[in-house]
């Protein structure tokens, strides 16, 4: 198993101790048992969530062991990223004896609080979760559980166990070099409002952070809240090029919105790539589909599950500075020109 870091497991008494009342108490007030007053109940609670403390649900003389879960924690089930990643963990936990659980947040840290609250009071083997980006509870929990904690999707930040993903920031550095090698200059972007979804937010920098080494800076942007579509893609192509005309790139912060800016300017008889080329992110098999291949990058979504799920079922060791950095892979597709010489 991975060595996680060496923590006591928290009891009752930690509670106690910490607000001030009787284990008996604290442990009527997390079972809602008994009659406690609001005021000792939400000391008691304000605690036990400072403290990261999980009541164990498991019964009796199971309740010093664990499970033969996993819980696996993501943000959405609509996104055609997270499949990918759940069918790599499925695969390599197949021979294991351990089953993977999944919970989905809704790229809301609240929610994502309740949900390991609920998963980690079962005692599971271990965790997977997506993201670094964390609220101080969840923090708490994970640091305190006993078990193997592995982030995935994003090595850019401090990790509480063992991290397993790309560089975001490397990815859109990368993609900003692509694009200036191939002697597109008027750029845009296109992408989702980034408070939740930090890993967009990391490659909007690492890409404005490419641009610059070159004293170049995005010209347009236009963003959108909610999910991604093909539709979405359209309508925000063809905004963003009626108030920019002049753009010669677009890059897209997902391969879905990509796909419907694409067929937006294959609609309008575009030359793609000579008058205007097209950049995604993911590489999802939707690409598959379309008239011509959208340049994107490879985020390395099932071999990111495989490589977690290889670490909290004891099949792999995670190396010694805790990061399993994968490189992304640019993919060139058929919209963007190929580099001279």
């Amino acid at each position: 198993m991975i060595p996680t870091r060496a923590r006591r497991p928290l009891t009752l008494r930690d509670v106690s101790e910490a607000s001030g009342v009787s284990e008996m108490t604290v442990s009527r007030v997390l079972r809602n048992r008994g009659d406690v007053s609001a005021a000792t109940r939400e000391k008691v609670l304000t605690a036990a969530k400072a403290l990261g403390y999980v009541p164990n649900k498991i019964a009796g003389g199971l309740a010093s062991q664990r499970v033969n879960l996993v819980a696996v924690v993501i943000p959405s089930l609509s996104n055609l990223v997270f499949p990918d990643v759940l069918g790599g963990i499925s695969a390599e936990l197949d021979d294991t004896g351990l089953q993977p659980v999944i919970g989905v947040t809704n790229y809301s840290p609240a929610r994502e609080e309740m949900v390991l609250y609920d998963m980690l009071s079962w005692r599971p083997t271990g965790v997977i979760l997506a993201g670094l980006e964390h609220s101080r509870a969840a923090r708490a929990m994970l640091q305190n559980s006993g078990i193997p904690v592995v982030e995935i999707m994003d090595v850019d930040g401090e990790g509480i166990d063992t991290l397993v993903g790309i560089s975001h920031i490397r990815a859109g550095r990368e993609m900003a070099a692509r694009i200036l090698a191939a002697g597109y200059r008027r750029i845009g972007f296109v992408g989702t409002h980034m408070p939740e979804d930090h890993r967009a937010r990391k490659r909007l920098l690492g890409f404005e952070e490419g641009l610059a080494l070159e004293g170049v800076q995005l010209e347009a942007r236009e963003y959108y809240q909610g999910g991604s579509s093909l539709l979405k893609g359209r309508e925000l192509t063809e905004r963003i090029l009626t108030r920019a005309p002049d753009l010669d790139f677009l890059y897209f912060s997902n391969d879905m919105i990509g796909a419907g800016g694409l067929l937006h300017c294959l609609d309008k008889g575009m030359d793609i790539p000579g008058r205007i080329g097209l950049a995604g992110f993911n590489g999802v098999d939707l690409l598959d589909g379309l008239p011509i291949r959208l340049a994107t990058t490879d985020a390395r979504r099932v071999d990111v599950g495989r490589r977690a799920a290889r670490l909290v079922s004891g099949k792999d060791v995670a190396p010694e500075n805790r990061i399993i950095a994968l490189t992304p892979t640019f993919l060139p597709g058929d919209t963007i020109r190929a580099v001279p010489g």
